[in-house]
């Protein structure tokens, strides 16, 4: 089955005009009274797993990303690359003014709960992640960091108006599992965001490219290790079946280099470019290692073609990012 997206490669500026809700404000309003819930705590001091395989750090035993130095940095500017993409607003889906609970699941370096709560001071923002490795010394006041595996039972105590998910393809064995704590912990009326990006392609097929093997392998590892690493999780049954409704979904072609003369592609082609390349490692390193067998050293030899595939001045290479927005009726 295809994905129930469809593709607009024309423009970045997504719709905003969804029904009974106002976007996010492009400057903070003026804070009001926030008290934070007894309920969460900012996490602080060290709480790193250390495993260090093939020169880069883990968080445990079986997730594949890494969370050292050089992954932070990524995810940074990869966060960076999505603001062009959705017109320098935070999501896609709409969240209403009056939202009081924001979840961010897998927020890894915090830039998108930072810049939610910066936006809005009366709300309580719950950024969870597997590791705090990756996270800020300081955040607003509203912003509460917590140390949690999302595959586990989700214990929250009052439900959200809003949940985001960002980039998480091949972390979970099952995204239905994920799709009943999301529904589970939803208001009635709230709404819910997942983005996730594609593979490498370019605008002309290059036969038996090094990215095409690439690409595969990867997914075969993945695969491997029980946790695809594919966009199956966006396919409308599986918010269906969660009893959860899509009211929207999107698919922005972003441009990888700055090839694209159109000045806010410009700019994400920038960033896409570096947090691509910076992520052929990160993404590879463990999984072909451990599920393929591969050599630490042909993997990153292969990582290193691809990059010359995709910085050749005619490559014209992209990803695309996939949007679904779904919301719990009841």
């Amino acid at each position: 089955m295809d994905l129930p997206i469809e593709v607009d490669d024309q423009k970045f500026a997504p719709d905003d005009d969804e029904p009974g809700d106002e976007g996010i404000p492009r400057t903070s309003s003026e804070p009001e009274h926030h008290s934070g819930s007894e309920e969460f705590k900012s996490i602080t001091g060290s709480l790193v797993e250390e495993h260090f395989e093939n020169g880069r750090r883990y968080c445990s035993e079986t997730y594949h990303m890494p969370n050292d130095e050089a992954e932070q940095t990524r995810l940074a500017i990869a966060h960076q690359a999505y603001l062009p993409a959705l017109d320098d607003q935070l999501t896609l889906g709409l969240i209403p003014r009056s939202a009081k609970r924001i979840l961010d699941v897998g927020t890894g370096t915090g830039d998108w709960a930072i810049a939610v709560a910066d936006r809005f001071p009366q709300a309580e923002i719950i950024a969870t992640d597997i590791t705090n490795a990756l996270q800020p010394p300081s955040a607003p006041p509203n912003v509460f960091f917590e140390l949690d595996d999302a595959q586990s039972k989700w214990a929250y105590n009052e439900p959200f108006d809003f949940i985001h998910i960002r980039n998480l393809s091949g972390a979970f064995s099952s995204w239905s599992a994920i799709y009943a704590e999301v529904f589970k912990n939803l208001r009635p009326g709230g709404s819910f965001e997942i983005a996730d990006c594609g593979v490498i392609q370019f605008k002309k097929e290059i036969p038996n490219s090094n990215t095409s093997i690439f690409n595969g392998a990867i997914r075969s590892a993945a695969d491997r290790s029980g946790r695809p690493l594919d966009l199956d999780h966006l396919k409308r049954p599986m918010f269906e079946n969660a009893g959860l409704s899509v009211i929207k979904t999107r698919v922005f072609e972003v441009p990888l280099g700055t090839y694209d003369p159109d000045p806010p592609k410009k700019v994400a082609g920038k960033m896409a470019m570096i947090a691509a390349l910076e992520g052929l490692e990160a993404v590879s390193l463990r999984l072909m290692t451990k599920h393929l067998g591969w050599k630490e050293e042909d993997v990153r030899k292969l990582c290193g073609k691809v990059q010359e595939e995709v910085m050749k001045p005619d490559a014209r290479a992209f990803i695309r990012v996939h949007f679904v927005i779904a919301r719990k009726l009841m």
